[in-house]
């Protein structure tokens, strides 16, 4: 339970962002923003759902934003300013922009905690300063790999004859991060490493993935049996919807992705089994009212969130989605 103090009580000192600390505030006089890159995303908008309930709950106020690029995000924040918010939870449309958004948060006095894309410095390490709450990129995509790897065993395919259509965006660490270890997974269960064949996209969304994953299939068609992963199960998608495009059955495609949103809710929900086997779900309910709750705690309590905290993922597939939905409050 969160311990509210009373807003006569001052607090000296330093804040991770370099900011002297404000006065600690009452439950009811707290507003913080909530900004995502993707707004229209069904994982974004449980992470929002679940930050607004939370404040709801408590006696605080969240302001929905969004930032889909730099100015956006900046506008954001000065909107946020002009409220009055205290700080903001925000998953950057590109971790680059670490240091502008940190230095007007500086210029207002607003404490930052970013979620699922941590913040990059100009030396392009993370910004530790920044307290962050997301998830080990590497050690999902792992748990993609290791899904396909062994449903591609239980169906009886020889890994030196399948092909693997990794849609990547390189561009954004974490979905390096992901497909990295995706691909490193499936080498050590005996894929050949030719076989991986890359499908760079533009976007992170479903219609992007379709562009990039239609042209690789093409090239490739003496495959009969092809693996399909990338940085979330939006993209995936794509790339089952590509497959399909070309004339590959379900039983031709093993895809995995990462979230357990609504569009796996979708696909898990059809009459009949697609090319999309199953997707890494992590709670992205619990990802919202986690970095929230960090950060209402850290205003009212001047009690700084740990620099980085990771959740793990959990196996969804069609045969028991609702239940995973259900454990994890999706």
């Amino acid at each position: 339970m969160i311990r509210f103090l009373k807003s006569s009580l001052f607090v000296l000192g330093v804040t991770g962002l370099g900011v002297a600390s404000a006065p600690l505030l009452a439950q009811d006089e707290v507003k913080i923003g909530f900004i995502v890159k993707k707004p229209e995303q069904a994982w974004f908008i449980n992470e929002q759902d679940a930050a607004t309930k939370l404040g709801q709950e408590e006696g605080f106020e969240v302001v929905r934003l969004a930032g889909e690029d730099g100015q956006q995000v900046l506008s954001a924040i000065d909107n946020l300013n002009s409220q009055g918010a205290q700080g903001f939870v925000i998953c950057p449309p590109d971790v680059r922009l670490g240091p502008a958004i940190v230095n007007r948060a500086k210029q207002y006095g607003m404490k930052v905690v970013t979620v699922d894309d941590q913040f990059l410095g100009a030396d392009g390490e993370p910004m530790a300063s920044v307290p962050h709450l997301g998830m080990s990129g590497y050690k999902i995509g792992q748990q993609v790999g290791e899904t396909i790897a062994k449903e591609m065993k239980a169906r009886g395919w020889d890994p030196q004859s399948v092909a693997a259509l990794r849609i990547s965006n390189n561009e954004l660490p974490t979905a390096k991060e992901r497909t990295d270890g995706a691909t490193d997974a499936l080498l050590e269960a005996g894929f050949v490493k030719d076989n991986i064949f890359d499908a760079p996209q533009q976007n992170t969304d479903t219609s992007s993935a379709f562009a990039a994953a239609s042209p690789v299939l093409s090239k490739n068609g003496r495959f009969e049996h092809w693996v399909i992963f990338a940085l979330n199960e939006e993209s995936v998608l794509g790339g089952v919807r590509a497959s399909e495009q070309y004339g590959l059955s379900p039983d031709q495609v093993i895809g995995v992705g990462i979230n357990g949103s609504g569009a796996a809710f979708a696909e898990f929900s059809r009459e009949k089994p697609t090319g999309f086997y199953g997707t890494i779900a992590v709670s992205s309910t619990m990802h919202g009212r986690q970095s929230a709750e960090n950060l209402y705690t850290w205003i009212t309590e001047d009690k700084e969130p740990p620099a980085n905290t990771e959740t793990t993922g959990t196996l969804m597939t069609r045969d028991n989605w609702q239940q995973v939905r259900q454990e994890l409050g999706l």
